[in-house]
């Protein structure tokens, strides 16, 4: 590795601009590639000589503001900026305006393309943004099926469906924590919170018990009224495109009862759903 990774950032990605790239003038001959540093100083909008010495090498742990200064005025994608803010040995904050709770349609047709895995998608405050065919069948017993943190507390189907409560409902609590430590304000994650805490003793008992935990793998044991015992894994993916959203997979052995009910339940699914597009027909 090289002695001077963020400088040797900096002056590639300067380089590869040019003045046209960011609105700005020339004049005259340019004895450099891409952008002067006097040019990125005045678009960051801070001195040229802690410019310099941010790519010399001589200040190697500038703020985030500092950070997010030259993330836009250098054009940087996200990835491009979180490897700035890698190489600055600080964590890239989500900004809000960059956090959304719509599911681009590509996400949707990958998702229905697997009939047989049930697959959604949710935000940090577990809210249920989309979800194939299979997942709506899962979780038909909830009414509605809109957010996995209010199905579990406050939802009598919750009790039922996870045969492992206990567990599920530390897991949810420490998931929502987790969501806190990126903006505790979001008005959604306050709202949830208020509303669990309010109508439900458990879930205020684990939240003041400050446990974290993102989702990644696990085992899930459920039992759903239409087939029966489930035991199923999950995967958790985090959508590259849409920060704070993850894709959720469930799976069963394969040949496994549990796979083997998953299919009967999508036929029932599909079964239920004929008549509906029937009418919409």
């Amino acid at each position: 590795m090289a002695d001077n990774e963020l400088g040797d950032f900096l002056r590639a990605r300067r380089s590869g601009l040019l003045p046209k790239d960011v609105g700005m003038a020339t004049y005259g001959v340019r004895r450099v590639a891409g952008l002067r540093r006097e040019e990125v100083a005045v678009l960051a909008g801070m001195n040229v000589d802690y410019y310099t010495r941010l790519e010399q090498g001589r200040e190697r742990h500038p703020s985030p503001q500092v950070l997010d200064a030259l993330s836009r005025a250098l054009h940087l994608d996200a990835d491009a900026r979180a490897h700035l803010y890698r190489l600055a040995g600080t964590a890239p904050d989500e900004r809000p305006d960059r956090i959304r709770d719509t599911v681009s349609p590509a996400l949707r047709q990958l998702m229905d393309g697997y009939p047989n895995t049930p697959a959604f998608v949710i935000n940090r405050t577990l809210d249920i943004l989309a979800a194939n065919a299979l997942a709506e069948a899962l979780f038909s017993p909830f009414e509605p099926a809109d957010n996995l943190a209010r199905m579990a507390f406050l939802d009598p189907a919750g009790r039922h469906f996870y045969t492992r409560w206990n567990w599920a409902a530390q897991a949810t609590v420490a998931n929502l924590r987790q969501a806190a430590g990126f903006d505790p304000e979001h008005p959604r994650l306050r709202e949830l919170v208020r509303t669990l805490t309010e109508q439900s003793r458990e879930f205020a008992a684990l939240w003041s018990a400050h446990s974290v935990r993102g989702k990644t793998r696990d085992a899930k044991q459920l039992v759903h009224p239409d087939v029966g015992p489930l035991a199923l894994t999950y995967q958790a993916f985090d959508v590259r495109d849409a920060p704070g959203q993850q894709l959720i997979i469930y799976h069963a052995e394969p040949g496994s009862p549990s796979a083997q009910a998953l299919t009967l339940l999508g036929s029932i699914g599909a079964t239920r759903r004929q008549p509906l597009d029937r009418s919409a027909d």
